[in-house]
């Protein structure tokens, strides 16, 4: 107990006495009567914003899919007022729980039904859920009384996509009080990424090259971030792995010349998967690629493809495609 603690419970039991003496009783207020949180004050630095947390945020606004499947997988839907920004749906082990949660927007939200909301925390999945100029600023935020995280995949640097997900799980855990739980989830995370590990002892890698988006370019995943370290990790090597950025443009003729011979297509928006495979099985430029010639086709919708909590499981999914051999 803190000094200044013991200090407090003195001065109210001074008082108490001599009302106690001559016949009356005082209830202590509410303030003076709860203790701290377990766990409480938390300080955490995240992106550059430091921030003193001391007490769990008891109403938040989680925008994007990440970051409201980690609030989610925490068990804290009763401490989400409500959620905006979804790739994908929820997982089904959320369904009913994220059913019961106000969508506040089904993109980001304006500033003002933000602030309708009445959150006092906004954890964000992607930089863009901080946009100054749209008024959700995290300084902008934070003089509304309103603190806030932003998934660490945005502002880490040379660390490990794997390990960013054990920290960004640990991390919000220690701040909504439940840092127990956060740290079983981090230890199950860890045993599957090891037994993928274990069944792809002795497995030669496959080339693979992702395919996000794009006609006259290709939109694709380079050597740092999530998604290459995803498909190292499922027995793969990233045929664009040189690129030092998360995502990169690549030209047709790239692909052509590092011959891959598995295409990783990521599942998102308005275009469909077969869409995407048609468009690369009908150009003529592809037609000798392996993956085009043998139709060699991996998927992965991009609500996995990010820094939470489905990333472990879908490296062994991912596994299973590019090696196929490894089912039983």
């Amino acid at each position: 107990m803190s000094w200044r603690t013991r200090t407090q419970m003195a001065l109210i039991a001074a008082v108490a006495l001599p009302l106690t003496a001559c016949g009356m009783t005082t209830t202590p207020t509410p303030d003076a009567r709860a203790a701290p949180a377990a766990g409480f004050p938390y300080t955490v630095e995240n992106c550059g914003v430091r921030t003193t947390f001391t007490k769990p945020p008891a109403r938040a606004l989680a925008m994007n899919q990440h970051a409201t499947e980690v609030l989610l997988e925490l068990g804290l839907a009763k401490s989400i007022t409500g959620t905006a920004y979804l790739d994908d749906k929820v997982l089904p082990k959320y369904a009913a729980e994220y059913g019961r949660i106000p969508v506040v927007a089904k993109e980001y939200p304006a500033k003002e039904k933000l602030l309708a909301a009445n959150p006092d925390f906004v954890y964000g999945g992607y930089a863009s859920a901080f946009d100054p100029k749209q008024g959700r600023g995290r300084e902008d935020l934070k003089k509304s009384g309103i603190e806030s995280r932003l998934n660490i995949e945005y502002c880490t640097k040379g660390s490990s996509a794997i390990d960013d997900i054990y920290r960004e799980v640990a991390e919000t855990g220690r701040t909504f009080g439940v840092g127990a739980r956060a740290d079983t989830w981090v230890a199950d995370a860890k045993k599957t990424i090891a037994d993928t590990e274990k069944q792809l002892k002795g497995v030669k890698p496959v080339s693979v090259f992702a395919y996000d988006s794009g006609d006259k370019t290709a939109s694709t995943a380079g050597g740092k971030g999530i998604a290459n370290e995803m498909i190292t990790r499922a027995g793969g090597k990233n045929v664009m792995a040189d690129v030092p950025k998360s995502f990169t443009d690549a030209s047709w003729e790239q692909v052509v010349t590092r011959n891959p011979e598995v295409i990783m297509i990521i599942d998102y928006g308005s275009t469909t998967v077969e869409q995407k495979k048609k468009r690369l099985l009908d150009d003529p430029v592809l037609k000798d690629v392996p993956a085009i010639r043998n139709k060699r086709f991996a998927v992965m919708p991009l609500s996995e493809l990010v820094v939470g909590v489905r990333a472990p499981a879908a490296i062994e999914r991912l596994a299973l495609q590019l090696h196929p051999e490894l089912k039983k």
